[in-house]
């Protein structure tokens, strides 16, 4: 690729810095400094609060396709990371167009100062689905984004810095992403008629330990929505302090990074936990590590899969939903051993989306089902995971789907 990408604007106040050298020139917005990332697409048309706050994008830029943002403005209900003041999620952002002033009545911020409150640098101006195409073609690159008001940049410094960024390969971010202690969750999922309602202790019929590896907030509360205490330990908990908690189950949550790297102490976790027999369900890097557990292997995907329009197939239902997916790591398939079996295939490109170990009562899927593009295709998931716990207790199944 030419030195200077062609679809430039005059006069940059921001620049993208891929690590072969291209120089993709746009419009500052949000914080100024310069960050190391690699660089994604996103699909989706909405749901941009959620994206940039959900800590799986810890590490990573985010180009949006969708080329109109801001236009709901921003608010501290839909943030995803369970430690704003930390601010786990996207650590850059590309927007096509400038930011959309903000027309909806739950808006509380423009997304340009909300942007810099969180530190999360960006542009715009450039042509996003050139850049997207040659993600496609190339897969996802390392790079800098740097923002600078007057437009001044040491242009070789950046080409250097984004050739000896390491990437996410062998990065364990679980430990940048996890809580810092533990704590008990009790927030239910918001309604139209009364917001978020909170789950009183003594209403709680069941007790779920969540591993916390970068937890996005509405898997906490959908959860909640099912009368489940949730109390939250960091990635790096024992299983023998995760059973002192007397669970009825254990949740392995969603985060960022490579899972073979966090893997390297969270898998002979996930294994004392299967060994006794304890319910256990996985989402994103759950589901990736629960698969490392039990004997198979992942892999670094060449673009990922990010957005809310991905079919996924369920092999135990026959039923295909459409969900949401943000992942550049998966479970290779065929590395799974006799006695795992999968339960859920991406149909864009066949890779691995769940599995369930045979005999146990353990599963997990690569998608997010508490977000809602379908809009609630995969919350059967979290009803199936209870009826574990239900199953535990002697008690009746629930539907599935309610």
């Amino acid at each position: 690729m030419a030195a200077t990408a062609p679809w430039t604007t005059r006069k940059p106040t921001a620049l993208l810095v891929l690590a072969d050298g291209t120089v993709i020139e746009g419009k500052g917005i949000g914080a100024t400094g310069k960050v190391q990332a690699e660089v994604c697409f996103n699909t989706a048309l909405t749901g941009y609060e959620e994206i940039l706050t959900d800590p799986s994008y810890l590490g990573q830029i985010v180009t949006f396709t969708f080329p109109h943002i801001g236009n709901v403005g921003a608010n501290d209900q839909d943030i995803e990371d369970l430690t704003p003041a930390a601010r786990h999620g996207a650590v850059g952002v590309i927007f096509k167009a400038d930011i959309t002033e903000p027309s909806n009545y739950r808006s509380a911020k423009h997304l340009n100062e909300w942007l810099k409150a969180r530190g999360v640098i960006g542009l715009s101006g450039i042509d996003t689905r050139a850049l997207t195409a040659w993600i496609r073609e190339n897969g996802m690159p390392n790079a800098v984004i740097a923002h600078d008001p007057n437009g001044v940049f040491d242009i070789e410094a950046l080409k250097a810095e984004a050739r000896a960024w390491s990437g996410l390969e062998n990065l364990d971010l679980a430990r940048v992403a996890t809580s810092g202690q533990s704590s008990q969750w009790v927030e239910r999922d918001w309604s139209w008629q009364d917001g978020y309602t909170t789950l009183g202790l003594d209403d709680a019929k069941y007790h779920v330990v969540c591993v916390d590896f970068g937890v996005k907030r509405n898997i906490l509360r959908l959860f909640a929505g099912l009368d489940c205490r949730v109390t939250i330990v960091p990635a790096t908990t024992s299983a023998e302090d995760i059973i002192a908690l007397n669970p009825d189950g254990v949740f392995l949550s969603n985060g960022p990074g490579d899972p073979a790297a966090t893997g390297a102490y969270a898998v002979p976790v996930i294994r004392q936990l299967i060994d006794t027999n304890m319910p256990t369900f996985g989402i994103c890097l759950g589901h990736q590590m629960l698969g490392l557990a039990l004997g198979g292997t992942t892999a670094k995907m060449h673009q990922g899969h990010h957005g809310a329009n991905h079919p996924v197939k369920d092999f135990t239902t026959g039923k295909v939903e459409i969900v949401s997916m943000n992942h550049g790591f998966a479970v290779d398939a065929d590395s799974l051993p006799e006695g795992v079996e999968q339960t859920h295939v991406s149909l864009f490109d066949g890779t691995n989306c769940g599995l369930r170990l045979i005999g146990k009562p353990v599963f997990s899927v690569q998608h997010h089902p508490e977000a809602s593009p379908g809009p609630q295709d995969s919350h059967y998931l979290f009803r199936r995971f209870v009826n574990l716990l239900r199953e535990k207790k002697g008690e009746e199944a629930l539907p599935e789907r309610a």
